[in-house]
């Protein structure tokens, strides 16, 4: 299914019509405080159901953000100007840690994370459907999480917000939620999509569509 979210319709920068690959709430956020009008929808596939071998993070999330764009062109019949894609992971002690599947899960990954650092990884695939171009870049940012107590990781699984996000929480929310947090980079990036990297490679596509 594919949604317009007509108050997200701030203008473009000559960027023309942007599609989504994505149901994630924070990334439409994101790109609508950044005023990209968008369309969105599902990507197609279930990047729960693969796993990464042999590869980087950076690689991993890079790889997924592709296979979303793609499948995410397909599915609306390549009908947009520039598709999106993106994928977020964090990795504690050079393990992925992606979305957990459940509340057990959840619990494990957030006492895991718990005094401790760990590295988030962003990747963001950019399709051109009429001229086949793509683009993909990863952001790192690095996140502290201070001593949160047994009633914390308790109080919080029983709320479910830690459901279908990257290492099981939000970096806005938790700070919002009284959790002892500290970053180094982008906090957007930590949330799903590095808005700033994306928008300037945004402008150098509308830039060669005019120059074009």
């Amino acid at each position: 299914m594919v949604v317009r979210e007509n108050q997200f319709q701030t203008g473009n920068d000559g960027i023309g019509d942007v599609f989504l690959a994505s149901r994630s709430p924070r990334r439409r956020q994101l790109l609508h405080e950044a005023g990209l009008s968008h369309r969105f929808g599902h990507p197609g596939i279930e990047d729960s159901e693969l796993e990464p071998g042999r590869v980087s993070p950076a690689q991993w999330v890079a790889a997924l953000a592709y296979l979303k764009a793609r499948a995410g062109m397909e599915s609306i019949q390549n009908n947009a100007d520039v598709v999106i894609g993106a994928d977020t992971a964090c990795v504690k002690d050079g393990e992925l840690i992606g979305t957990p599947a459940d509340a057990a899960e959840a619990e494990k990954i957030v006492r895991r994370l718990s005094r401790g650092r760990h590295e988030v990884v962003t990747g963001v695939a950019i399709l051109e459907p009429r001229t086949g171009r793509r683009n993909l870049f990863v952001d790192r940012a690095s996140v502290n999480v201070g001593d949160l107590s047994d009633d914390m990781v308790r109080d919080y699984i029983a709320s479910g917000q830690w459901a279908g996000k990257a290492g099981a929480y939000n970096l806005t929310e938790r700070i919002a939620g009284g959790w002892p947090i500290e970053y180094v980079g982008r906090a957007d990036t930590i949330m799903g999509l590095p808005v700033a990297p994306l928008k300037q490679r945004l402008a150098r596509i509308a830039a060669a569509e005019t120059a074009a």
